[in-house]
């Protein structure tokens, strides 16, 4: 947390240090939030937040930070004008104050020594690229999903963050959510028996390749920076329709429909409750009967469907095992094979997808430097499987992967699609 230190010279001290005797018997008025009382946060013990790319879904994670006592959040930077100003309001507007600094280039938000954190919510194209620069300069952070464009970005991410000990936090919330962590639970500690399949809606199984629309007269760069927008993307003209956070691929690379956009929600839970956080699938099938079947190492089957859910909600998952199962989603309600399964526990019905608690786990392990839920080797792996997958769908043929050498075995055009060239000065 940031802390402030005021040097004082020895000649100023000496003039000032007989007047300030003279007021020593003075009665002192120290405000309360300075001392940490009436529910308040000392400024040592707050955690100094700044934004980059707050849109839609920025705006609400913003507003989750908000609401947390020991964050102090300070700057906002955007590509456009209108949302830097929306965002200073709401947080002018929060602190009663007019001190919320707009800045449109990230890099110099990250200059800024007075920041601990920052929360990332751009489009996905820019998510690992500022996640990475924000570790290099010190900083821990908050980063919405999809995580990263492709398998090499996911492998960089989680070592960038192992090397440089920077606390990550993807925006995989449901894993802070008490009915899907005990459904994992009962997955991963074979309170299921021997664990066969687990099941994640992939929200379409589609993967395409992002191109270019007609040309359209583009704005100031004070309105809308178009090429810090492009950032590590290939250039293409200004058309407004594509500022809306699309996840600019060149080169062949997928942008990756649903299987990339609630995977990295539903497989991050399938992944959690096969404890498969440092590993993923080694084989991935083409769609089949409205269901992709990738499978373990150790046998268990992770298949993608899109219908066959109960009436849970959205971002459901099934796991099941020899001699149980249990599904879940968004509605906060679990439907079990047994009720021995919950015997004994009482679970937490919470409705919907709120990222209180996820930010809140985030903002704690910032003060103990200890690994959030979704901490970056945890995402970097869910992203491969989301990668591998979508590989398959585009190429139309079984994909095995190398785990050891994060290469497909035997595929030349598969391994093309590991990865793509970055634009200037963008390079990881």
């Amino acid at each position: 947390m940031a802390k402030t230190v005021t040097h004082v010279h020895r000649r100023r001290f000496l003039k000032t240090a007989l007047s300030a005797s003279a007021a020593v018997m003075a009665p002192q008025i120290i405000p309360s939030s300075a001392l940490g009382r009436d529910g308040a946060v000392a400024p040592s013990e707050r955690i100094v937040v700044g934004g980059i790319g707050i849109g839609n879904r920025g705006t609400y994670d913003l507003g989750c930070f908000l609401d947390q006592k020991d964050v102090q959040f300070v700057a906002v930077c955007d590509i456009k004008a209108a949302r830097r100003t929306a965002v200073k309001k709401m947080v002018d507007q929060k602190y009663g104050n007019e001190q919320c600094d707009m800045i449109r280039d990230f890099r110099e938000l990250l200059d800024r020594s007075d920041i601990d954190a920052v929360l990332i919510a751009t489009g996905p194209n820019w998510h690992a690229t500022a996640a990475i620069n924000a570790a290099k300069a010190g900083k821990d952070m908050y980063c919405e999903k999809p995580c990263t464009k492709n398998i090499a970005q996911s492998l960089t991410l989680a070592d960038t963050m192992r090397r440089t000990g920077r606390v990550f936090q993807a925006g995989t919330q449901r894993r802070n959510l008490p009915h899907f962590a005990f459904a994992c639970e009962l997955a991963r500690t074979g309170k299921l028996g021997k664990l066969k399949r687990v099941y994640a809606h992939p929200a379409g199984m589609t993967a395409i390749t992002s191109g270019w629309l007609p040309p359209e007269t583009e704005p100031s760069k004070d309105i809308v920076d178009w090429d810090m927008y492009l950032g590590p993307a290939a250039w293409r003209p200004f058309n407004a329709k594509l500022l809306d956070g699309f996840n600019f691929e060149k080169g062949g690379g997928l942008v990756g429909g649903g299987v990339l956009e609630w995977g990295s929600h539903c497989v991050d839970l399938c992944q959690w409750a096969v404890g498969a956080d440092n590993t993923a699938p080694v084989e991935y099938n083409p769609p089949k009967d409205g269901r992709l079947v990738a499978r373990y190492e150790n046998g268990v089957e992770l298949i993608f469907r899109e219908t066959g859910w109960l009436p849970l909600g959205s971002c459901p998952v099934r796991f099941e095992g020899e001699t149980g199962w249990v599904e879940a989603g968004d509605s906060g309600k679990l439907v079990l094979s047994s009720p021995e399964l919950i015997a004994g526990r009482t679970v937490a019905e919470i409705d919907g997808y709120p990222a209180t608690f996820h930010v809140r786990d985030f903002l704690d392990c910032v003060k103990s430097r200890s690994l959030p839920k979704g901490n970056a080797e945890a995402a970097c792996y869910a992203h491969i499987a989301c990668h591998a997958a979508n590989n398959a769908i585009f190429l139309g043929r079984q994909l095995k992967y190398d785990l050891k050498k994060h290469e497909f075995i035997g595929d030349e055009q598969a391994n093309r699609l590991r990865s793509e060239a970055l634009r200037e000065p963008w390079r990881l």
